[in-house]
């Protein structure tokens, strides 16, 4: 047999033919680029899933743990009307009800604690230093407990 290469064949073999060697340099490369745009798909992916919660806690939203929990589900489910939920209450602010009837609830405590008529502040008793007087019923229920 003879080394010479057959008159028909190139000169050059083009760089997507692997070499004699076994090195296939175009496999090697296109094999880096999968696992980069997996990555990047991925990252990508999850930065979109992520975007109600972002935005429900970028703004300081009341309801930012109902937009995450709308996320988790729709993540783990794959059912994407959970995600469209979780993105539209992001969007939307709902009014705070909470903190005027916090106020509310204070102030009527105050009223109802303050007797019409009464001073604001109540006169501290002292006891006398050396009372031989026997306890009344209503201090001695008050020491048992």
């Amino acid at each position: 047999m003879s080394e010479q290469m057959h008159p028909a064949a190139p000169h050059h073999l083009p760089f997507f033919i692997p070499g004699a060697d076994g090195s296939d340099t175009l496999m090697v490369v296109m094999g880096i680029f999968l696992v980069a745009t997996v990555l990047w798909v991925g990252t990508l992916y999850w930065k979109l899933h992520s975007l109600p919660e972002r935005m429900a806690h970028r703004t300081h939203k009341l309801q930012f743990e109902i937009v995450a929990v709308l996320g988790l589900i729709s993540l783990f489910t794959h059912m994407h009307i959970f995600w469209i939920a979780g993105l539209l209450l992001a969007m939307i602010d709902l009014p705070d009800f909470g903190t005027p009837l916090r106020s509310i609830a204070g102030s009527v405590e105050r009223i109802a604690d303050a007797a019409p008529g009464a001073p604001d502040v109540e006169p501290e008793v002292t006891p006398a230093p050396h009372s031989s007087a026997k306890p009344t019923a209503k201090e001695e229920v008050h020491s048992h407990a």
